[in-house]
């Protein structure tokens, strides 16, 4: 009976398939599925050239079977390759007009991606990832049952090559790559240096990378889970992060949140591959390098900042691992199939990885939609991830137990608890969120909070006011209404940043402690731009750590701003007019220890180091003996980079605002005044009046019951005394006015509070920020070029306490109202005074033009004004990016557009130094030379780069400026910057357009190493170790240039000859800059306490411009170690002030060279370890091309007599001291402090010029200088000194012919005597050799005269 049914059973299954097959409709499907399948399934992988790349996808997607494949390009290379992506998936529709690229996301399937050839020479992934497409679709049509699941349950994206433009460059089997290998894009650009860096300085130009910028807004469109980036150069899966916040160039592991499911993933892909599972890849030449079970953190193998890895985990939410796929760069073909069978099982495993963890969709409980964006975290991993727009989400996770929380804007977030996540696939969770349900508001400042659930891990939100409609008066409030933790914050911060990007700007201002980023959210209409006249006004919170509602409450203003601009008149006519800046959290380190619910506890309250930041400031009246902390010099540095007008910092404790000063000289609670009393009053109560709990006095009646504050506000010193506060140096060292508002009695309140804490101040904070627009405010104009006066003086009659103008002479003075006798002043000018009324409405704004001081001229006197030959295209575009580099973040923009950037990794001993530099001159010969000025004692060469655009060529017209490191060999901090510079600006030459014009108009000369000898002694981390100071024959080269060199010119080193000799004389030298260590500071000459110093102000101009570009040098607090009270104003200080000492290389350079120098001290210690380079590089680029940029200010003259002929070897003398000379061509260039100036011009045969110039800080000056013919001669007039002459001449003639005759008719008379000479001719003979010997002996006897009355030593000490 069985085989009864089981007969007939077959029969119909043979003809249903029969019908099948004949279907036309089938038969093609299975032609195309057997066309794929057989598409050659043992063909020899191949390298296929783009074109033929591209055809072999397009054939694969042709013949796959529909609804599998789609072929599509998400941009184009450099050189305008596609750049193809095949997506592989079960279930995709027909292409759709208007969809994107690769058609729409599948909701619910998680997305894979594979990206090879990255770097063009490393191709391996192209025959890969073009193999694995075949075989996915031959298991397809096969019936393989993994890869069937695979394809229904997986959305993947195989990208063979992001850099195709650098394989057609690349030659195979090539293992070892390099320059010019093909590695970089076609504008030489290196793509996985290219993505921004969370730890990076800048973000980066994507202009030159095009690759890179299709791929970043490839993933915006998508949400990709698992990446997968194939490398070749190793046998190694690398997992982030792959950089640090130190770049320490290997070694460090930097750990990201995720680090247990990033060695998962890397174990998956190498513990299947037959060499990498073993950890020991046997590379040429690294045949000692193992990886624990073949997984690396990639900072720890080597730092790689900008790479691709940690853009997809940090900004994408895509978990990406780099893959190290053969030792061979470009393995030969022969090699392929096997490197196919190694890798095939290891790419299907760890594309299955994709489905671990958790997955799941969070809805609206009520309507049942799915809620994009919602926020995914898991508790115990500081790394959210989000849903997508069907509410979708997955988040991978290791086996393990866990709590998980999805939360999303006016929703009550849900957490779901011991969640157990299995090894396979992942644990279904679906989250379903009420929508959060406030009862109607009884007015616009009183709102009531809905109890709900709070978790520790993600307190509830609770909306602010009634859901009514907003409306064109009533602004929309913010909802976000909990506490946020750093990364919380970050991701609040940046997803405001990128909603709003035409009023937002997000940047850091350094790192904390801990290394968290120091954000800061800028709100203006222009972001990222200081506009003219505008005041510039911030917000500083949680200075504090455990003082949390000024944190939460900034983030509700970032809100607020955001989201009423351009509706509400008043928020927009505040971002319209004002460029605000708000640093939510000062102290993140210190809020991730505190705790809520603290009501007056010190949990939290210090930074990391333990020091309270509210006591770290320099004070006025106390000597702050704790070193700086991070914070304090970051916040230091950003107020010294922005012309604030105001300021609060937002505290908690109490409910009163505080004015300055906060402490006096007496230390006790005493009111302390400032000059500004009533300006301050005035703003404390303009934020008090707005906050009616504050405004009564009486704050904290059950903690502090006799407190009583007259209207809410007191001043700082007469509440209690507070040194080293922030408000107080706000005032005496920026033109920023500051207050400290306390915010509530309770530090960490609830997060049901928090919208309390809003209604109370919002009205405050909006009106307090109006302030920065009372007063009066201008500009300070040039009378005669109208130009702005940068840094000039604002005094107000009776108000001790002057402002200074910002970079366009704009200013900006907070006054209360009433009538006011204001100055404006600047050096070179004659002040002006105005009398100003201030009403109680808005600034009244108050220009003044100022006229040059001596306009009118003596006679015989020329007045010369900076007005430098623009009438030529290339001079004036010169002119105009001297200033662009000299204005705001004029640098920051060269180095942010800059081809590349490089940073020192190593120190290098002289041999490698060596190699170095000829690498330098062979690979750029055109722009530079490399000379060796003399030898060391132990015979190792004194080396001299130039770089220039016509290296080796006299170019008199061009400024010259010298930079010098390693004078003491325990230094080598120097020398490895100056590499790095050297490097740097070779490698921008023709890549960035302002290292280009600088390199064509300079003469750069580097000396990296004066004391190689010293160096080779010298010993890393040797912090204060005299090791290696000295030379081999134990002398301080930097006491061996003493002034009379030429009595002691046989018995000086060798190193201090070869570059007095061949750089310091030969005087055509514009600016010297020496890099040394044991400090962090800059020091001008002299260094002998006796030289008086006649050009100071420019001497001490040129090393504050060093100082003032340096993040923490202006600061003046070096901070070193047994030194940590140490305080330099402004970083800059005279040599003999600090270390006075005889014979320094700057006081020779600057009276004998006549080259002003001065000496960089770069870290308080003298040999740090190697990982600190790529810091110390940060630190001190901007300085090092401040440098290259000041060079070319000053004065730059012409000397020429009537006829145009140049005069060389004229004296200028310059404000009746200094002195240099004029070069071949008639050219001299010498560096002034801004301002005015005389210069007296000399030349023999000419009349004397006297002339009166004028310098700016941003521009050069030129003067142009005509000789007349000198029309005096011994102080008499020229036509009387010739009429002399003339008749003087003739007497003598005369005269001449008288005596002839008479002589002639004598003659005859002496014949006889001549006879009687000649008899005793022996005699004379005798008589002469005698008198010529008496003439050697008298040149004998003066052998041992004194030798400083050499025609030299008299030349040299006239000018000294």
């Amino acid at each position: 009976m069985a085989g009864a049914v089981r007969g007939p059973g077959r029969a119909m299954l043979r003809l249903l398939l029969l019908f099948l097959m004949l279907s036309p409709t089938r038969a093609a499907h299975i032609k195309k599925a057997e066309a794929a399948a057989a598409a050659a399934p043992d063909e020899a992988l191949r390298y296929l050239h783009s074109a033929e790349l591209g055809e072999a996808l397009r054939e694969l997607a042709e013949t796959a079977p529909p609804g599998l494949a789609r072929l599509f390009s998400i941009g184009q290379s450099v050189e305008k390759r596609p750049l193809w992506v095949l997506r592989l998936t079960a279930g995709l529709g027909p292409e759709r007009p208007g969809e994107p690229a690769g058609g729409a996301v599948i909701p619910g399937r998680p997305q894979v991606k594979l990206v090879g050839n990255m770097h063009g020479d490393e191709p391996l992934a192209r025959p890969l990832l073009l193999r694995l497409a075949r075989e996915l679709l031959r298991g397809w049509a096969t019936g393989d049952p993994r890869i069937v699941r695979l394809l229904n349950s997986t959305d993947l994206f195989l990208l063979p090559s992001l850099n195709p433009d650098g394989f057609e460059r690349a030659r195979e089997g090539d293992c070892g790559g390099g320059a010019g290998a093909g590695r970089e894009n076609s504008r030489g650009r290196d793509l996985n240096r290219s993505f921004p860096d969370q730890f990076g300085a800048a973000q980066p130009d994507l202009e030159p990378v095009p690759e890179v910028r299709a791929l970043i807004d490839w993933m915006s469109r998508n949400k990709f889970l698992l990446s997968g980036n194939l490398h070749g150069g190793s046998v190694v899966a690398s997992y982030p992060y792959d950089d640090s916040a130190t770049h320490r160039p290997t070694g460090l592991y930097s750990r990201s949140a995720d680090d247990e499911v990033f060695k998962y993933l890397a174990r998956a892909y190498a513990s299947h591959h037959p060499i990498m599972r073993t950890g020991r890849p046997n590379c040429p030449g690294e045949e000692g390098e193992t990886f624990q079970d073949g997984i690396t953190n990639g900072a720890q193998w080597y730092d790689v900042e900008g790479g691709m890895q940690d853009y997809n985990y940090v900004w994408a939410n895509c978990f990406e691992i780099t893959l190290e796929l053969s030792c061979c760069k470009y393995p030969p073909t022969s090699e392929l199939q096997k490197e196919w069978e190694n890798n095939r099982e290891s790419l299907l495993a760890f594309i299955e990885k994709v489905h671990i963890g958790v997955k799941g969709f969070v809805k609206d409980a009520v309507t049942g939609a799915g809620l994009e964006n919602a926020t995914i975290a898991v508790a115990g991993i500081a790394h959210n991830i989000t849903a997508g727009k069907s509410g979708d989400y997955h988040r991978l996770l290791v086996p393990g137990t866990y709590n998980v929380t999805a939360a999303v804007v006016g929703y009550t977030p849900v957490t779901k608890e011991n969640i157990e996540v299995k090894e396979g696939d992942a644990t279904e969770v679906n989250f379903s969120l009420q929508p959060t349900v406030m009862p109607p508001a009884v007015n616009a400042t009183q709102f009531t909070a809905a109890p709900s659930p709070v978790t520790a891990l993600t307190p509830t939100p609770v909306q602010a006011e009634a859901p009514n409609p907003p409306s064109i008066h009533e602004p929309i409030q913010p909802v976000d209404f909990r506490h946020h933790h750093f990364s919380d914050m970050e991701i609040f911060l940046r997803r405001y940043a990128n909603e709003y990007p035409n009023i937002t700007r997000l940047y850091s201002v350094g790192k904390s402690v801990e290394l968290r980023e120091l954000y800061v959210m800028e709100i203006s209409d222009n972001p990222g731009i200081h506009e003219a006249g505008e005041p510039e006004f911030k917000y500083i919170g949680n200075m504090h750590g455990n003082e949390v509602v000024g944190r939460e409450l900034l983030l509700n203003l970032i809100e607020y701003l955001c989201k009423n601009f351009g509706t509400d008149p008043e928020v927009t006519d505040l971002v319209q007019s004002t460029r605000i800046h708000i640093m939510p959290s000062m102290n993140p380190d210190g809020y991730e220890r505190s705790q809520e619910g603290d009501k007056g506890g010190t949990v939290g309250r210090n930074n990391s180091n333990n020091y309270d930041l509210n006591r770290n400031f320099p004070d006025q009246f106390v000597n702050v003996t704790d070193p700086p902390q991070p914070e304090t010099r970051a916040v230091m540095a950003w107020l010294k980079a922005y012309p604030f007008v105001l300021s609060a910092n937002l505290h908690g404790g109490s409910l009163v605002v505080n004015y300055p000063f906060d402490d006096d000289e007496q230390g006790i609670a005493v009111y302390s005044r400032s000059p500004d009393d009533a300006v301050f009053r005035t703003l404390a109560l303009a934020y008090s009046k707005e906050n009616a709990k504050m405004y009564q006095g009486r704050p904290c009646k059950d903690m502090y019951p006799t407190e009583y504050f007259p209207h809410g506000i007191t001043n700082g010193a007469q509440w209690y005394n507070v040194p080293g506060g922030m408000q107080d140096w706000n005032y005496l060292h920026t033109n920023c006015f500051e207050v400290t508002i306390e915010l509530g009695c309770v530090k960490y309140p609830r997060a049901e509070e928090l919208p309390r804490y809003w209604a109370q101040n919002r009205r405050s904070l909006l009106q307090f920020m109006k302030q920065v627009h009372r007063g009066v405010w201008g500009f300070v104009l040039d009378a005669v070029d109208r130009r702005g006066i940068f840094n000039a003086t604002i005094s107000v009659a009776t108000i001790n306490h002057p402002v200074t103008t910002y970079n366009d002479g704009d200013y900006w003075r907070l006054l209360v109202p009433g009538a006011y006798v204001i100055t404006a002043s600047a050096r070179g000018y004659d002040p002006l005074t105005q009398t100003v009324q201030v009403g109680s409405e808005g600034g009244v704004q108050v220009n003044f033009t100022l006229s040059r001081t001596d306009s009118k001229v003596e006679e015989g006197k020329v007045l010369v004004l900076n007005t430098p030959d623009t009438t030529n295209p290339s001079e004036k575009e010169f002119e105009t990016l001297v200033k662009d580099l000299s204005a705001e973040n004029g640098l920051e923009r060269l180095l942010l557009t800059s081809a590349r950037d490089v940073a020192p990794y190593r120190y290098r001993p002289y041999k490698d130094l060596s190699e170095f530099l000829r690498g330098l001159n062979l690979n750029y010969p055109h722009i530079t030379n490399l000379t060796s000025l003399g030898q060391s004692v132990e015979f190792r060469q004194i080396w001299s780069l130039e770089i220039s655009n016509k290296p080796n060529q006299s170019e008199p017209e061009e400024p010259k400026i010298r930079f010098v490191a390693g004078i003491h060999g325990n230094a080598p901090v120097g020398t490895e910057l100056l590499l790095t510079l050297a490097e740097f600006l070779c490698m921008n030459y023709k890549k960035n357009a302002a290292v280009t014009k600088l390199i064509d108009r300079t003469r750069i000369v580097i000396v990296p190493s004066l004391n190689p000898d010293g160096r080779e002694v010298a010993q890393e981390r040797g912090c204060t170790s005299s090791m290696g100071r000295t030379n081999a024959h134990g002398r301080d080269l930097d006491t061996d240039f003493t002034s009379n060199y030429t009595r002691y010119s046989g018995a000086r080193e060798p190193e201090t000859k070869a570059i007095m000799e061949n750089l310091i004389l030969k005087q055509d030298f514009s600016l010297s800059v020496a890099l040394d260590g044991g400090s962090l500071l800059v020091t001008y000459p002299y260094d002998n306490p006796a030289q008086s110093v006649e050009n100071k102000e420019t001497l001490k101009h040129l090393a504050s411009l060093y100082a003032n570009n340096h993040p923490v040098m202006h600061l003046g607090q070096p901070g070193c170690p047994n030194k940590s009270d140490e305080s330099i104003p402004g970083g800059v200080i005279r040599g003999s002030d600090w270390h006075s000492h005889l014979g320094s290389m700057k006081d020779f350079s600057t009276t004998f060279g006549h080259c002003p120098e001065i000496t960089v001290y770069t870290s308080c210690c003298y040999f740090p370890s190697a990982g600190q380079l790529p810091g110390l590089w940060a630190d001190h680029r901007k300085s090092l091309l401040s440098m290259l940029v000041e060079v070319h200010k000053g004065v730059h003259g012409v000397v020429q007599d009537k006829s145009g002929k140049p005069i060389s070897k004229a004296t200028i003398i310059l404000n009746e001291g200094l002195r240099v000379y004029t070069k071949e061509g008639g050219y001299f260039h010498v560096l002034l402090a801004p301002g005015f100036h005389s210069i007296d011009a000399m030349a023999n045969g000419y009349q004397q010029k006297h002339v009166k110039v004028f310098v700016r800080q941003d521009a050069p000056s030129s003067v142009f200088i005509i000789f007349d013919t000198e029309n005096r001669i011994f102080g008499l007039p020229r036509e009387l000194v010739i009429t002399v002459a003339g008749a003087s001449m003739s007497a003598l003639v005369l005269t001449a012919c008288i005596i002839w005759c008479v002589c002639s008719i004598k003659s005859n008379r002496h014949k006889d005597g001549f006879h009687r000479l000649r008899q005793h001719h022996d005699d004379y003979e005798d008589e002469i050799r005698m008198m010529s010997t008496g003439s050697k002996k008298s040149l004998l006897s003066h052998e041992f005269q004194d030798e400083t009355d050499t025609e030299e030593e008299t030349l040299y000490s006239s000018k000294h």
